[in-house]
C-alpha cells in the first residue's frame, strides 16, 4: 500500500513538472512573438535599453507578469551578497530573459545567462541579440539542467 502511495506522489511530481515545462515553452513563444515585434518596428542599431522598455511594454500588453532590472543577489556559503547582478526580464517568474544589442553572441553572453538561471533557480532563458538583421537569427534558447 506505502508503494501505491509513493507512485501516486511521484506520478503527480512528474505531471506537475510536465505542466510547468509546458507552461516554460509557451511563455517563452509568446516572448519570442513579442520581441520579434519589437524588433520588426524598431529594427536593429539602437540601444539595448530601448528594446528592453519595448519588449517590456509588449510582454506587459501580452497579459505575462514581468518583472524589470530584476536585482540577482549572490548567494556565497548561506551569505547573501547583493553584487549589483540584475535579469534584464524576468517573466512569469520562470524565464530569464537577457538583451543585447551586439555585433555578436559571445560564449560569455550564454555563461552570463546560464549564472543567471543557477542563481535564480529557474530552468528557461533566453538570450536575445537585437543588433541582427533578422531576429531569429540573434535568439539563444538556454536551459538549467537544475
Amino acid at each position: 500500500m506505502l508503494s501505491a502511495v509513493k507512485k501516486k506522489k511521484n506520478n503527480k511530481r512528474k505531471e506537475l513538472q510536465r505542466i510547468k515545462k509546458m507552461k516554460e515553452n509557451e511563455i517563452s513563444g509568446k516572448i519570442i512573438g513579442c520581441a520579434i515585434e519589437v524588433h520588426k518596428a524598431l529594427g536593429p542599431g539602437l540601444l539595448e535599453s530601448a528594446y528592453e522598455e519595448c519588449l517590456y511594454y509588449e510582454l506587459q500588453m501580452a497579459g505575462l507578469k514581468v518583472e524589470k532590472q530584476k536585482a540577482l543577489p549572490v548567494v556565497y556559503k548561506e551569505v547573501k551578497l547583493d553584487a549589483g547582478y540584475r535579469i534584464d526580464l524576468l517573466v512569469e517568474d520562470c524565464v530569464v530573459v537577457e538583451l543585447k544589442a551586439v555585433e555578436a553572441l559571445h560564449d560569455v553572453h550564454t555563461a552570463q545567462v546560464l549564472t543567471y538561471l543557477k542563481l535564480s533557480e529557474c530552468k528557461l532563458g533566453l538570450l536575445m541579440n537585437f543588433n541582427v538583421y533578422r531576429l531569429s537569427d540573434g535568439i539563444r534558447r538556454l536551459v538549467n539542467k537544475l
